[in-house]
């Protein structure tokens, strides 16, 4: 229900800021829209109204602060299977939602829209990270966690360059790769009447299963960004596009919330190779899922290592939509 009110507000915020955008230029076409901006005839206050509304509805969508009531109640309360599924492939659509709105069509207002990206990037790094440090349930932990992460998303969106829009596509799609990797492996761990969802329920697991515990390892590193798994790579980029374009006090504040965030993800890692396990039970791992969950966890090894091919792909279709 919180989900559905929650959506049914911000695709209202989302709708009421496009009427006013309609209203200031006489079109609802992306390239239009940007075209009667930039020539100056437009109605300047009413833009930015309606610009306000559209960066709320956006911040919804990713799941940015103040806007991230619903994320962390919907991880948790949904069948694991659904939260994997909410958890990443909207967030690809929510980029591409930011970028044809905000870069396509209101790109000459950008003055006016990255301040408020600003805000709602520092508050989702300070907030997700903060917080994820007090969560025993793993799937809120990754639901904070994901907040962290749409503000790093952010920062390479606010950068306006071609090469922080490309590193913002790059760290969607690695968010979406890490973000499979690690509610997989909670269903892997999980079977009938039992979900693992809480911390406890990873202790010792290198014991029971080196191979699991090793690709949860990869996926948690990757989360952290410890080289050399793509998660690295993912926030270097963005942060390097940022100081390109003069935020070194943003690129200064991520770097400090992203040291803060490592402790949850290596928690994880300490329970699994430090702790003893509650059960001794063994693991019976179904073949295609233990071959999906390695193909998953060294794909984030692979792309670390050699990240040069899907962040050209990235750019080139950044490029190429911009282009359009």
């Amino acid at each position: 229900m919180k989900y559905f009110i929650l959506g049914a507000m911000a695709s209202g915020f989302l709708l009421y800021g496009m009427s006013m955008l309609y209203g200031a230029t006489g079109s609802l076409d992306v390239n239009r829209i940007a075209e009667v901006i930039h020539q100056g005839t437009a109605n300047k206050q009413l833009l930015v109204f309606g610009l306000a509304f559209i960066v709320a509805g956006l911040a919804f969508k990713l799941g940015a602060v103040p806007f991230h009531m619903w994320v962390p109640d919907v991880y948790q309360g949904a069948p694991t299977a659904m939260t994997m599924f909410i958890g990443s492939a909207p967030k690809l659509a929510a980029f591409a939602f930011v970028m044809r709105l905000l870069v396509e069509a209101l790109q000459p207002l950008m003055i006016d829209w990255s301040g408020m990206l600003m805000i709602l990037a520092v508050l989702s790094m300070a907030v997700g990270n903060i917080t994820a440090i007090a969560q025993t349930n793993i799937k809120r932990m990754f639901a904070y966690s994901t907040i962290a992460h749409m503000g790093f998303l952010l920062i390479g969106i606010l950068s306006g360059t071609l090469e922080g829009y490309g590193s913002s596509m790059f760290y969607a799609v690695v968010y979406v790769l890490m973000s499979l990797g690690g509610f997989g492996m909670i269903m892997l761990l999980s079977r009938e009447g039992f979900e693992a969802d809480n911390l406890n329920d990873f202790k010792g697991l290198s014991q029971r299963s080196p191979w699991l515990a090793f690709m949860m390892l990869l996926l948690m590193f990757s989360m952290a960004g410890v080289p050399p798994t793509v998660g690295f790579y993912a926030k270097f980029s963005v942060l390097n596009a940022a100081v390109q374009a003069g935020h070194l006090p943003l690129v200064v504040m991520a770097v400090l919330f992203s040291l803060i965030g490592a402790f949850y993800y290596l928690r994880i890692v300490k329970l699994m190779y430090f702790d003893a396990p509650e059960s001794h039970e063994k693991l019976y791992i179904q073949p295609d899922s233990s071959l999906l969950i390695s193909i998953n966890g060294l794909a984030v090894l692979a792309l670390g290592i050699l990240p040069n091919t899907l962040m050209s792909v990235c750019a080139v279709s950044v490029q190429q939509s911009l282009l359009h």
